[in-house]
């Protein structure tokens, strides 16, 4: 019987592809993560904008302005047209990046618990091969030799599982790995061309927006300076005047 130890470069091996399968589950759950809060702050913000148009809206000045009632209906209207195509873009996403990153994480747990046995297996066999190292250092006498015979017979299968999980991992977990790309390139493919189409949209919403309530087409110096000037035609009134 051949006790000696386990090449240990294919120990290393399966140890290095263990490593990288790990690394690959935590980029993975941090991207799942890091895509649903993306897609929170999108709602959000598209949503503020709504609420701000509508309390735009809403302020006196639109029953004795006409021309501000005008702009501010239109401004209203573009937020909720962005808003609705915001909320076409996250269902998107939702589909085609977020829920076939959460399934790709569901794999993992499996995973995991075949490197574990893996490691319970090795650990197992470098108890008993220890043993076996134990018996054969020792003087070659009659209850020594059964003793080694028995140790040897029963590190066999153990060895042997050990190998078969140990060959399993190191043929399995590459193959893993490396479909990575093929199973996301169609999700990030299907993020990219979402932002394309919600931004696309968004330019022409805003395009229209500004044709309908830039028609002074001042600049922003320009607006920045009438604004300081009715301010300060403001303070020179005499209820904000410094006592």
């Amino acid at each position: 019987m051949n006790s000696s130890p386990i090449s240990g470069a294919n120990t290393r091996s399966c140890e290095h592809e263990s490593d990288a399968v790990v690394r690959l589950e935590e980029q993975t759950k941090k991207l799942h993560k890091d895509m649903k809060k993306s897609t929170e702050a999108d709602l959000a913000m598209s949503k503020a904008a709504v609420k701000i148009s509508g309390d735009l809206l809403s302020n006196p000045l639109c029953e004795q302005d006409l021309a501000f009632l005008e702009s501010m209906t239109a401004l209203d209207t573009a937020m909720k047209r962005m808003d609705a195509f915001n909320q076409e873009k996250v269902n998107q996403i939702q589909k085609t990046v977020i829920d076939p990153l959460k399934k790709y994480s569901s794999v993992f747990p499996s995973l995991n618990m075949a490197v574990k046995r893996r490691e319970q297996a090795l650990q197992d066999y470098k108890r008993l091969q220890s043993k076996v190292e134990k018996y054969e250092e020792k003087e070659k006498t009659g209850p020594i030799m059964v003793k080694l015979h028995q140790a040897r017979e029963e590190l066999k299968p153990v060895r042997e599982d050990f190998e078969a999980k140990n060959n399993q991992l190191l043929d399995e977990l590459p193959k893993f790995y490396n479909s990575r790309i093929d199973y996301f390139q169609p999700s990030f493919e299907a993020l990219i061309r979402a932002q394309v189409a919600y931004f696309t949209e968004t330019h022409n919403i805003f395009t229209e927006l500004t044709d309908q309530i830039d028609q002074g087409a001042l600049t922003d110096e320009q607006r920045k300076q009438e604004n300081e000037a009715k301010l300060n035609e403001l303070r020179a009134l005499s209820i904000v005047a410094d006592d």
